[in-house]
């Protein structure tokens, strides 16, 4: 069973979601050969805040 955790700063329409599910999902259905019904995805989606690149929180930016 395929477990895909997508941790992102900041957020996501519902609508980006659903197709990154999608794509995910047919991706490893033909791929991978896992079964769809198998196949669960997560969305960590966390402010600015909370992620930092060379040093810099990103809402410094």
């Amino acid at each position: 069973m395929p477990y895909v955790n997508i941790r992102i700063a900041g957020t996501l329409s519902r609508e980006q979601k659903r197709q990154i599910a999608a794509e995910f999902t047919d991706t490893l259905e033909r791929i991978a050969l896992k079964p769809a019904p198998y196949t669960y995805i997560a969305f960590d989606e966390l402010p600015d805040e909370n992620w930092a690149i060379a040093g810099k929180l990103l809402d410094e930016e």
